[in-house]
């Protein structure tokens, strides 16, 4: 029933399968964002992370149809390639069951072939890399389980700012796991329970020579200004896990449900150099920031006949969010102070529910209308009511047109929103301009239209085109405003995106290849939140 509750009607949709998977040049040892910008459309920043469409993340995962639930956004992806037999990448204009991050949907349909045995690995390669790895499978009684996990060092965990061939303080740690467990209790019933866990650490990379900048005023700690810029040592950790329980399941001959609850906690902690920090920025900030989310998800459809099939949900989830700073810095004297700001925030709810109708009008049009309502009651509250239309039209049996719109309802990040106590920072190094308001960020609400063509030239050969614009309120940007290379989210007043993709892939015998030509631009104006 898998294929029931994950409908694809006219949105962009570009897939990867486990021999995709198997034929890069890392197999499974690719980094779970780097098979992803095989996709058109896709690019990443200096700091690893993803943007699709012209968005900056907004970027929802799904593993076997339940909605991971939103991580703190860092330099390291808690995901891991080994433990997917397909991901697909869905864009554009999506149906109704697909919410609040809509820039990409990434759905991870993960292994499920349970012979016993397992396998171990060992990659390795430039700048001090090692990656061994381990999957376990097979079945102990009614249980049938699939189990992986994976360590990865390296002397070039970001983006290297030097032009030199090696980078400066820039070591990173990862590790990560994930199990997956089914039973049957009977034909068509699957109870599944899966867990994910992932633990990172980077060194934030230096660059050599730079000395304090003497206007800044920054200039007494130790009674000198000199410091080697080569020689700051900042460091983030991350912390992903999560826990899914999935009841999957029919009724009768027309009914497929699933029934799911999740839950997920991840935690972001910078240090700060603290006497090189002070010197070059005035502000040594010691930041963590953590999310705990629990909720529960519900999907179903019903086959009313051979043209109709109909399909709704409902989803909730609650959020405790902290948002820690320890600053050390100058007060208007220039003495050495340490201001404490801490920020937990409980009781943040997302509610969503959808109602949809697949209708295959002719035998070459399918339909896809449906409405979504969602409600936010986080730093902010708000709700809307977002109409979903899409077709698609079987042209010719090698050409394929599609064409939609939908309306979005895209809440800020809860776990990056950062409500500084700006008055405790008045008349330090770290203060924000006077006069300066910091709003608090709103929800982005969107018009989005997308109209696109695939052809098959050759049994080998695909290609395909897609055109699409987004018409915004309050436009949602990710930036780094601190000393810590942590994103915080505002709002534009209004935005537009508009793109085009060209894509083509070739499959014959042994032979795969893929080109994509990508042109994005995204366009934001006046900034209404988060301003300080």
């Amino acid at each position: 029933g898998r294929n029931g509750l994950s409908p694809k009607t006219g949105s962009s949709q570009y897939t990867f399968q486990q021999a995709d998977i198997d034929a890069l040049p890392q197999g499974d040892n690719t980094a779970f964002n780097d098979v992803l910008l095989r996709a058109p459309g896709v690019a990443n920043d200096n700091f690893g992370q993803l943007h699709i469409r012209g968005d900056h993340a907004n970027i929802q995962y799904r593993i076997n149809g339940v909605i991971l639930p939103e991580g703190i956004t860092g330099f390291g992806s808690a995901l891991d390639t080994r433990f997917a037999s397909r991901i697909d990448l869905l864009t554009g204009a999506l149906p109704a069951q697909y919410g609040y991050r809509t820039a990409g949907v990434v759905e991870i349909e993960t292994k499920s072939a349970y012979e016993s045995g397992g396998r171990v690995g060992l990659y390795g390669g430039s700048h001090g890399s090692l990656n061994p790895s381990l999957e376990l499978s097979g079945a102990t009684g009614p249980v049938n389980y699939y189990v992986t996990g994976s360590f990865l060092q390296n002397s070039l965990g970001l983006e290297n700012p030097t032009g030199n061939a090696n980078a400066i303080h820039d070591q990173t740690q990862q590790s990560k796991g994930f199990g997956y467990f089914s039973i049957l209790p009977s034909a068509t019933t699957r109870i599944s329970a899966m867990f994910g866990t992932y633990q990172g650490k980077f060194q934030i990379p230096n660059v050599a020579g730079i000395q304090p900048d003497p206007t800044t005023g920054f200039t007494t700690l130790n009674g000198g200004t000199t410091f080697d810029s080569a020689n700051l040592n900042e460091n983030q950790s991350e912390v992903n896990r999560y826990g899914i329980l999935a009841l999957q399941s029919t009724l009768g001959d027309n009914i497929d449900y699933q029934l799911a609850l999740f839950r997920r906690y991840t935690s972001l902690h910078f240090t700060p150099d603290p006497n090189g920090d002070l010197l070059f920025l005035g502000n040594a900030s010691d930041l963590f920031k953590s999310d705990s989310a629990t909720g529960v998800q519900g999907d179903a459809s019903l086959r009313l006949n051979d043209r109709h099939t109909l399909r709704s949900g409902v989803f909730f989830s609650n959020e405790s969010v902290v948002s820690n700073t320890t600053a050390t810095v100058f007060d208007a004297a220039n003495n050495i102070v340490m201001i404490q700001d801490d920020n937990p925030k409980g009781g943040n709810h997302l509610f969503g529910v959808y109602l949809q109708d697949e209708w295959k009008a002719t035998g070459k049009l399918t339909v896809n209308y449906g409405l979504r309502f969602d409600r936010m009651n986080e730093f902010v509250s708000a709700t809307q009511l977002s109409p979903r239309l899409g077709t698609v039209y079987q042209w010719t049996p090698q050409t394929t047109l599609h064409a939609a719109y939908s309306r979005y309802f895209t809440p800020p990040p809860t776990e990056l929103v950062s409500p500084k106590t700006l008055a405790l920072f008045a008349n330090t190094s770290a203060a924000a301009t006077p006069g300066i308001p910091n709003n608090p960020v709103l929800p982005e609400r969107t018009n989005y239209y997308d109209i696109g063509v695939t052809h098959r030239l050759t049994p080998a050969l695909n290609v395909g085109v897609d055109a699409y614009y987004k018409q915004v309120t309050d436009l949602i940007d990710e930036g780094q405003f601190g000393p810590a290379p942590i994103f915080t989210p505002f709002n534009y007043q209004k935005g537009r995106v508009s793109g085009i993709e060209l894509t083509g892939s070739y499959k014959k015998d042994n032979l795969t290849a893929y080109a994509n030509l990508a042109w994005s631009a995204a366009l934001g104006q006046n900034i209404v939140s988060s301003q300080a």
